[in-house]
């Protein structure tokens, strides 16, 4: 199944979706992922091994961290190579003042949020969302 690429498309249709939890981001400079934490994002860096998972997993396995964040999932199929769409959603984060970390999978996107204004993001996704399939030319290339 291919993935979405047109903008309009993509936004109107992203069904922002707030998993449930508190996600931090930490690293592991031996590379090692520790017994028993199963990590919802890896990235390996020159400094080491980037991981986000829960909160919990974090503290049970003595990970530190000092960001705790929000999940949101964009249930749209967006194709890799979409052009847009993190730079809209980024654009109407930023308008609220929330910073955003976005990870992409195969078949979604991923925000990270700070979590005390996940329902906040999610809003103002919806809200993006309503409005892209209200007007007829927003996100058109």
């Amino acid at each position: 199944m291919n993935g979405e690429r047109d903008l309009r498309s993509l936004l109107s249709g992203m069904r922002p979706e707030l998993n449930p939890g508190r996600y931090v981001f930490t690293s592991v400079p031996d590379g090692v992922v520790p017994r028993d934490v199963t990590p919802v994002v890896t990235v390996t860096e020159a400094e080491g091994l980037t991981l986000v998972l829960s909160e919990a997993q974090a503290v049970s396995a003595g990970l530190g961290h000092d960001y705790a964040a929000a999940w949101i999932t964009l249930r749209v199929h967006s194709a890799l190579d979409a052009v847009g769409l993190t730079a809209a959603v980024a654009l109407a984060l930023t308008d609220v003042g929330l910073s955003c970390n976005v990870v992409a999978g195969f078949h979604h996107d991923h925000l990270f949020v700070p979590y005390d204004r996940g329902e906040e993001a999610v809003g103002v996704l919806e809200a993006l969302a309503a409005e892209s399939s209200r007007e007829p030319g927003r996100g058109s290339a």
